[in-house]
């Protein structure tokens, strides 16, 4: 194995070390960029603590249209954020510190990246913003991982989709009697997302440390399963 998708949660990274140590690790995008709108979030329940009763009215429900991507805001939504980031600098701050971040992820070259992101960090580290100040050190230290998105563009999402899929069929079931059966319902939907033969207990072994290494439901079908 080469490749393989995480977020930036420590007991990833312990698992892939242990189970995959020559492997290249790739931190997803959307991982990143969700820890970028928890930040702006903060900014905002922060700003609404700092401020008069009368002025944090105007922070209120405001949350969405703050988080939300800048093209699928409603038209009054765009008007209220617009008048959000006017009036107040820190949300203003804190929003195109979110939006920069995406940018870069999302339309960088693999060359201009690095130049880009360190940009961003030294920008993060002066916002005095103390949400963001903690996100720069947090992405400083997984540059490398986050970068390497930029070379491979992979992401988590093909895994989460499969483990959605194996949960709908646990709870379709209410419940199982063995570790087998789960595991033969688990067939049909693992054969769409492979090629050749239909998947054996072997592959869904592999299956767990594949692309984004160990996820919640997989470690409880291990246990499950007493491996």
């Amino acid at each position: 194995m080469e490749l393989v998708t995480a977020d930036l949660a420590s007991s990833w990274q312990k698992a892939l070390a242990a189970w995959v140590p020559h492997a290249r690790v790739v931190f997803d995008r959307f991982h990143v960029e969700r820890l970028a709108s928890d930040a702006v979030d903060e900014v905002r329940r922060s700003e609404q603590r700092r401020l008069e009763p009368a002025d944090a009215k105007a922070l209120k429900g405001t949350r969405y249209a703050l988080l939300k991507h800048p093209g699928r805001l409603k038209p009054g939504e765009a008007r209220r954020l617009e008048t959000l980031r006017r009036e107040n600098r820190a949300l203003d701050r804190a929003y195109e510190l979110k939006e920069y971040l995406a940018t870069i992820l999302g339309q960088a070259t693999p060359e201009d990246a690095p130049d880009l992101l360190e940009e961003w960090l030294e920008w993060a580290a002066r916002s005095r913003l103390a949400s963001f100040v903690k996100l720069g050190r947090t992405i400083r230290k997984h540059a490398e991982g986050i970068l390497a998105y930029l070379y491979t563009r992979m992401t988590n999402g093909p895994v989460e989709g499969i483990n959605n899929k194996l949960r709908v069929i646990a709870r379709r079931a209410y419940g199982f009697l063995s570790a087998g059966a789960l595991i033969s319902m688990l067939f049909p939907v693992l054969r769409r997302h492979r090629t050749g033969t239909a998947p054996t207990h072997t592959h869904l072994k592999r299956f767990r440390f594949s692309l984004s290494g160990i996820t919640c439901y997989q470690k409880w079908l291990l246990n499950l399963s007493g491996r």
